[in-house]
């Protein structure tokens, strides 16, 4: 039975333990101990189909072993050793036990066979992960964790709907290649859909990223959006309409990104420019746009990880990360700035950095298929990358003007977990053979050719010199204080009018029910003490005589009518 257990299942229940074990210390040898105990027990899983359950007619496996599911489980316990290091010096096991349920239901999603399981881990990774934006403990985070809730939660509800149309229309409940021709296909896609942050479905991710704790918006990026990405890889591998939604995706968050003052909200739109790349090759679905979506996503956990890390050791060192408000941290930070700095020369994938081996291979695929205009725009979201996530982040925090501020350097836990991730961005980018092995086709491709190498260092000194100009000229624009306007807008603010209107209408109708329902109440007490109050018909006292004759009237009307 233990070759047949879901290792996402290692870090769930180890979570519970969390909170029992006295002392930081060994808490938290005990929280490094756990993935790497889930690692080595996937490795010594054999590829193939394990762990069926039958349910009524439905068969479940609970475990599914093959190189797509490899390669996001890898990356996953990857990602769930960097948090947890990361977290060490947190004393609250609340986000501790949240995180790594979080991190367990994703890697069961990643594992399930079937679509009830995955349902049950989607929905898990929902559940736990609000948690890590409620740990801040303010209102700005318990609202955002609301809405965050409602959404994911509400992602769940549509996916169940769909397959159970699914199983409806098939019989089976396996999770393979799905297509939208159906009506249960469409639904199960908007599930997806929400999850992966797709345009006009994505503010729940720039509304709850940074209101989490410096740690869990760690944890957050990791998961959430990968596990949507594996689900679309392994359900709607060559849709085509994904090609656009992807291509979208990665130009729209530029521009929010340029204008965005707070640095993990910038972070957070650079999220949806990169999930786009990835969209794109799904949509493309051929194996080498395959491939690249399942190397991006590897790449970019570690990346964006890192630049999540720097950010939050500046928040948790000088209490903001608001550009306006930064500036001249070098001094004080030197080891952050440079970590910082590996992440942005990554996501903006300069050569010999794990972004230019992933980045690549999706464009080559959308090249190769003769998406020319798709193309294009995954070459002007490249430069726009490099221009928010590449140069923004770490010139707005760490140099830029001198902000005064002058602090300690981050925690040696926070060192430690951010040079584990530079690391592998360095180590990846300058060898990418390992990675490649791993991905879920074999398909020989060299990332290191004079085009490739040419191409990008032309786009990365074209777009540093576009943005050398615009701060001169003072076009580009300024860190302010202020608050961007995003398509969340038409929900939240009549949502609220809504909710307000809800609320008063169902005071004034609670209101007119009560006191229709005491009108009543008095009528009838009134009704009754007429009639059986001291001087009702019933309640007056009747002489003994008078009784008596309408006693026997009675009792003889009763014998005359018992004889009729």
């Amino acid at each position: 039975m233990m070759s047949e257990l879901n290792p996402g299942i290692i870090l769930i229940l180890g979570a519970l333990v969390v909170p029992l074990l006295p002392g930081k210390l060994l808490r938290g040898i005990y929280m490094l101990v756990l993935p790497v105990i889930a690692f080595a027990y996937l490795q010594s899983l054999p590829v193939g189909e394990m762990g069926q359950i039958q349910l009524f007619d439905m068969t479940l496996v609970t475990l599914r072993i093959d190189k797509l599911s490899l390669v996001f489980g890898y990356i996953f316990l990857i990602a769930t050793l960097l948090g947890v290091i990361y977290a060490l010096h947190v004393g609250d096991w609340y986000q501790h036990v949240a995180g790594l349920v979080y991190a367990g239901s994703a890697i069961g999603a990643v594992f399930a066979g079937d679509f009830i399981t995955l349902f049950v881990f989607w929905e898990i990774t929902a559940i736990s992960s609000v948690f890590l934006v409620w740990a801040s403990r303010n209102s700005s985070a318990m609202a955002s964790g609301l809405r965050y809730l409602i959404i994911q939660v509400g992602s769940g509800v549509i996916l169940l709907a769909g397959v159970l149309f699914y199983f409806r229309d098939t019989g089976s409940i396996a999770f393979n290649a799905i297509g939208i021709e159906t009506f249960a296909g469409k639904l199960i896609l908007i599930a997806f859909g929400i999850k992966c942050a797709f345009p006009l479905l994505h503010n729940w991710l720039q509304d709850a990223y940074p209101e989490a704790t410096v740690t869990g918006t760690v944890m957050l990026s990791a998961f959430t959006t990968k596990l949507a990405v594996y689900a679309l890889a392994r359900g709607y591998a060559g849709t085509e309409i994904l090609i656009p939604i992807g291509a979208v995706m990665t130009a729209f968050p530029i521009f929010y990104a340029v204008i965005e003052n707070d640095l993990r909200r910038v972070l957070a739109y650079s999220l949806n420019n990169q999930l786009g790349f990835m969209v794109v090759g799904i949509g493309i679905g051929t194996e080498l746009a395959l491939n690249g979506t399942a190397a991006h996503a590897f790449c970019h956990i570690l990346y964006k990880a890192l630049l999540f890390m720097s950010m939050g050791a500046v928040l948790y060192r000088v209490g903001t990360v608001k550009g306006s408000e930064l500036g001249g941290l070098y001094r004080s930070m030197p080891w952050t700035t440079a970590f910082c700095i590996i992440g942005a020369a990554s996501i903006s994938a300069f050569p010999l950095f794990s972004g230019f081996i992933s980045k690549s291979l999706i464009m080559s695929a959308a090249m190769k298929e003769g998406h020319f205009w798709v193309w294009l725009t995954l070459l002007f979201a490249s430069a726009g990358v490099f221009h928010h996530s590449g140069i923004k982040i770490p010139y707005f925090a760490f140099f830029a003007h001198d902000s005064g501020k002058r602090c300690k350097e981050a925690p040696t836990n926070m060192l430690i977990a951010m040079a584990i991730a530079a690391a592998f961005c360095i180590g990846l980018g300058v060898y990418p053979d390992p990675l490649y092995a791993l991905l879920p086709y074999d398909v020989k491709y060299v990332p290191y050719t004079l085009e490739h190498v040419v191409t990008q260092l032309q786009l990365l000194l074209f777009s540093a010199l576009a943005f050398t100009v615009l701060m001169r000229t003072g076009i580009y624009p300024p860190e302010l204080r202020s608050t961007n306007l995003d398509t969340d807008w038409f929900y939240r603010v009549p949502g609220r009018h809504l909710a307000t209107f809800a609320n008063r209408f169902r005071s004034l109708t609670w209101e007119w029910l009560a006191d229709t329902a005491v009108r009543g109440a008095t009528k009838i007490h009134d009704a009754l003490y007429r009639h059986h109050g001291p001087e009702g018909l019933f309640g007056r006292t009747w002489p003994t005589g008078s009784m008596a004759f309408w006693t026997t009237v009675t009792l003889g009307a009763v014998v005359i009518l018992s004889y009729l």
